[in-house]
């Protein structure tokens, strides 16, 4: 049942900027200066949890002693570029992996050709929309992992032709890096505005090699149309595929795990064909290390950190209501550590 189970988290763990709000963060130890490294999405507090983000988000690099935290600032991973370039304005969902003297940062990238909206020059939802659409997944590389970071000019997966379900974005990449450096992809995509979100895989020969489709089909096709999951997490481990996402089931079906906002586990040989398991892998509810319990607005973004190839820690966007959407004005990142099954 499951690969682990949650164990009580620190109240003053993970990442909190007073300034900013803060979203996803993924974790990497590093033996460079033995110190652990998260890269999180921020956008200024004054812009409001509204669309804005969506033009203005950047990646900020944070560093702690421990693999809880708390995280402390660092520096902003990329500066903005010319509109020309995918993610000119806004670099989002980042997900960092190392692979033989390499490291890898994938996310995701947005444009906008007219004025950048402010909190007092706020967009319409036809350039929102617009702007969302043109969601596409980049990668960056250093052999630091304090930088400098090279970004590739173009994205390095394509949304496809209306013929096929992923024609419109590619977002929330996340990556399992096999020995041989094969690597295989999953993203998010939709077939039109409004519609489901669905996932995908792609596979390359290398982390930053050429990305190709392994299945023209998304990856789960569920009969009830309500179901739906996304901010997947996949890794190798075992002779197996493993996969952590969220269960963001519509019109109060229940879902896969009978709780909004709770994570799903699957395991796959293939990348295709995947192994559902309906029992909660984590919870909206948190243990804290004080023994309170509280129930979070949102738990999102799932990200791992390993040991030995174990998952140790879990790492996720939160925010600070009780009701799913509805922030009391701050969001942050939790870590959960893990006890593996």
């Amino acid at each position: 049942m499951g690969i682990f189970s949650t164990l009580p988290a620190p109240k003053n763990g993970g990442l909190h900027l007073d300034d900013y709000y803060v979203w996803c963060g993924s974790v990497i130890f590093s033996n460079e200066d033995n110190q652990y490294h998260m890269f999180a999405s921020c956008w200024e507090k004054e812009l409001g949890f509204g669309a804005n983000w969506l033009y203005n988000s950047k990646i900020a690099h944070a560093i702690s002693s421990t693999p809880q935290g708390p995280y402390r600032f660092k520096d902003f991973v990329f500066e903005r570029r010319d509109r020309s370039y995918f993610d000119a304005l806004n670099q989002h969902n980042p997900s960092i992996r190392y692979h033989n003297g390499m490291y890898y940062l994938y996310y995701m990238g947005t444009t906008f050709g007219r004025d950048i909206p402010t909190h007092e020059n706020q967009v319409d939802e036809a350039d929102f929309l617009e702007t969302w659409n043109r969601k596409r997944i980049g990668v960056a590389t250093s052999t630091s992992i304090n930088g400098p970071w090279m970004r590739r000019d173009e994205p390095l997966l394509q949304p496809r032709d209306c013929r096929y379900w992923d024609c419109t974005i590619t977002t929330n990449p996340s990556v399992a890096i096999l020995e041989d450096g094969t690597t295989y992809m999953i993203y998010k995509s939709r077939t039109h505005c409004h519609a489901p979100l669905q996932l995908g895989i792609a596979v390359a020969n290398k982390p930053d090699g050429v990305f190709e489709r392994i299945s023209d089909e998304p990856v789960f096709n569920f009969e009830n149309k309500d179901w739906h999951i996304e901010d997947p997490f996949i890794w190798h481990a075992d002779g197996k595929f493993h996969l952590i996402m969220k269960d963001d089931f519509k019109n109060d079906c229940g879902g896969i795990t009978g709780e909004l906002g709770a994570g799903v586990y699957a395991t796959s040989l293939d990348c295709i064909n995947w192994d559902i398991d309906h029992e909660i892998a984590y919870s909206r509810t948190v243990t804290w290390d004080d023994g309170s319990v509280s129930t979070l607005a949102n738990l999102e973004r799932p990200n791992l950190l390993f040991h030995d190839g174990k998952p140790t820690h879990l790492f996720l966007a939160a925010g600070n209501g009780n009701q799913f959407w509805n922030f009391d004005g701050l969001t942050f990142n939790v870590c959960i550590p893990l006890s593996c099954k």
